[in-house]
């Protein structure tokens, strides 16, 4: 993913800059590079969930299944000083109760000092069932009634395999209609592979899937795409078709490609499955603005615009407080709200606090705490 981000970068850059230049304005650089990302690998080492690592004689790491995305964990840190063990623990994102295709979240050990995500903390999704139908509704309209093209930004690792793997279903079940779908995402071609590699990692729902359907994430009519000139090629492709691109916000990749070429054509529909930050491209489509600046040009938004917010990978704020509840609430000394927006975090805190949690914090850019 890293290596792939500093790729973005780059490529992002070097076309912006094409614009920039020739506005008479400065170039700008990338944050990052592939290469510069390829070589901070090096500092990196796969742990284990489920099993405690020293990072020295005072402290230590355990990561536990959060059922977010393919490998992620809640971090429980043990920290010993003056004879005692201090446990501190941070969720990161959490994943849904029922995921379309991973395993559920599991219980992490109990924690002293709880951070947490607030993503979702004002939001309910609708059932998993719903977003299938919505899914094939979306894409008849677009594709069979309208002959036009699904744009669907996911984001490489978890949206997209998830997203493939309903297709998949209707695809078996006889209820896709005749038109081919696209994964135009290198990152995402790689990850659908590691998930192949990894079925100890799914559900039991895609395990049985997987007796009579060896491959959940393909089908004849799918193809993946990693060479820059078939991407391309899309562009002029005029038959109804599924494109699904990464980034899942809209920011960077392919997608802004294929929504600078579709966007304003009314026939097609952009379809977000994800969650979008406020500052985002994806946001701006998303809460309706009729015109959009993509690669630094402006383009009328004329396509139809929908959003399926069960094929979220974040738990919104009934299941997060489910999943918080495992812990002991007599035994946290205090609570911090991360990575939320203002409105959402004020409206989790007081969920928390009706749930039992209390000494809840949401630390502003700066703010220290002394633990």
């Amino acid at each position: 993913m890293l290596a792939d981000s500093g790729h973005i970068h780059e490529s992002d850059v070097k076309w912006y800059n094409k614009r920039r230049i020739a506005k008479g304005l400065d170039p700008v650089e990338p944050i990052y590079t592939e290469k510069e990302a390829r070589a901070c690998m090096e500092l990196f080492i796969g742990v284990a969930h489920n099993r405690k690592f020293n990072i020295d004689n005072n402290l230590q790491v355990k990561f536990t299944n959060t059922g977010h995305m393919l490998g992620s964990g809640v971090a429980t840190l043990y920290i010993t000083g003056n004879g005692e063990t201090t446990v501190i623990g941070y969720t990161g994102d959490i994943g849904r109760p029922v995921n379309r295709i991973l395993k559920s979240p599991d219980p992490f050990p109990h924690c002293d000092y709880l951070i947490t995500e607030s993503t979702y903390g004002n939001r309910l999704h609708p059932q998993l069932q719903e977003a299938e139908g919505e899914l094939l509704r979306v894409l008849h309209e677009t594709c069979v009634e309208r002959k036009g093209k699904l744009i669907i930004p996911a984001f490489a690792i978890g949206r997209t395999q998830e997203v493939v793997y309903s297709l998949n279903n209707f695809f078996n079940s006889g209820q896709l209609p005749k038109v081919n779908i696209y994964v135009d995402s290198p990152l995402a071609v790689n990850a659908t592979g590691i998930f192949r590699l990894h079925t100890d990692s799914l559900n039991e729902d895609v395990k049985q899937v997987m007796e009579t359907d060896p491959d959940p994430f393909g089908f004849n009519s799918l193809f993946y795409i990693t060479d820059l000139q078939d991407s391309k090629n899309l562009n002029s492709f005029k038959q109804p078709c599924v494109i699904i691109s990464a980034s899942g916000m809209m920011e960077a990749g392919r997608i802004k490609h294929h929504l600078a070429n579709n966007i304003s054509e009314p026939k097609n529909t952009i379809l977000a499955v994800g969650y979008c930050s406020p500052v985002t491209l994806g946001a701006r489509i998303l809460r309706g603005d009729k015109v959009v600046s993509i690669f630094g040009e402006e383009h009328p938004v004329r396509a139809k615009i929908e959003r399926i917010e069960a094929f979220s990978g974040h738990a919104d704020y009934s299941e997060m407080i489910d999943y918080l509840n495992s812990q002991d609430k007599n035994r946290i000394r205090k609570v911090f709200l991360v990575h939320g927006e203002t409105e959402a975090q004020d409206f989790y805190k007081a969920e928390l606090e009706k749930a039992g949690f209390s000494n809840i914090e949401i630390p502003e850019k700066g703010q220290e705490f002394k633990l």
